[in-house]
């Protein structure tokens, strides 16, 4: 359990990370993306004190992906290799469809859906990974 605990406090950080890294990528890339998130009719102000739950957003996922690692990893195998597929697992069962619902459903821009999937991509095969080597048998 302490294993489980460790490794998920190591993912929710590199997530937390991950995220700002691409998040930053895409706003070189789409300057308007910017705006976007600074639209209060779309997203919280950052001096709303709820807000601050948000970043906590990778630390919930890694803890129970890493719960699920835990239940699924011999299915994926315990190597790199295997916490890649279970990382592109995850992306395509969560990831991919909730993005669709989220473009074709609310008013967010094809590039800001966008930065997400692939941030989702990055986010999910690193925490895969990081399971692959600190949550051995």
């Amino acid at each position: 359990m302490k294993k489980v605990i460790l490794s998920g406090l190591l993912a929710g950080l590199v997530l937390f990370l991950a995220s700002f890294v691409v998040s930053g990528v895409f706003k070189i890339i789409f300057p308007a993306i910017s705006s976007e998130y600074q639209n209060l009719n779309l997203f919280r102000a950052y001096s709303d004190p709820v807000m601050l739950l948000f970043f906590l957003h990778p630390f919930l996922v890694a803890f129970l992906l890493a719960w699920f690692w835990q239940k699924t990893k011999n299915i994926f195998g315990e190597n790199i290799m295997g916490g890649v597929k279970f990382g592109l697992a995850y992306w395509a069962v969560a990831t991919i469809p909730g993005m669709f619902a989220t473009y074709t459903s609310m008013p967010y821009s094809l590039e800001i859906v966008l930065s997400w999937l692939v941030g989702g991509l990055v986010e999910a095969i690193l925490a895969g990974i990081i399971f692959s080597k600190l949550l051995k048998t």
